[in-house]
């Protein structure tokens, strides 16, 4: 249902910083086109989440920032990136506001619960 995709979305969210942040470009657009296909599952399955117009709310909200998301990733411009990854994340937390889940509140990462994977850039 919609929390299992959610929680595929926090961690794509967390895997596409980490990458931004290493400048590995590739996997930064891939984890974000993950991140928009989970949320794109959503609007199509679930418009209406528990009396919540959440297929609405998401691309009122989250689709200008991922576009802008795409476009740093496209530059491979680092500072571009962090701008509109938090820009993306205010979205988020606006979103879950919207929805009364205020109590989840999304961040970036301060370091990776992924330790079994490398985010550095291929030479």
């Amino acid at each position: 249902g919609v929390a299992d995709i959610m929680i595929a979305t926090q961690v794509r969210h967390a895997k596409l910083w980490l990458a931004g942040d290493a400048r590995n470009w590739e996997l930064a657009a891939y984890e974000l086109e993950l991140l928009k296909e989970g949320l794109e599952d959503i609007v199509k399955y679930f418009p209406v989440y528990k009396d919540m117009p959440v297929g609405q709310m998401i691309e009122a909200t989250a689709m200008a920032p991922i576009a802008e998301v795409e476009a740093a990733v496209k530059a491979k411009d680092r500072a571009k990136f962090a701008g509109a990854f938090d820009k993306l994340t205010a979205a988020c937390n606006t979103c879950h506001q919207s929805s009364n889940r205020p109590f989840i509140v999304i961040q970036r990462p301060t370091g990776s619960a992924f330790p079994n994977q490398s985010f550095a850039p291929k030479k």
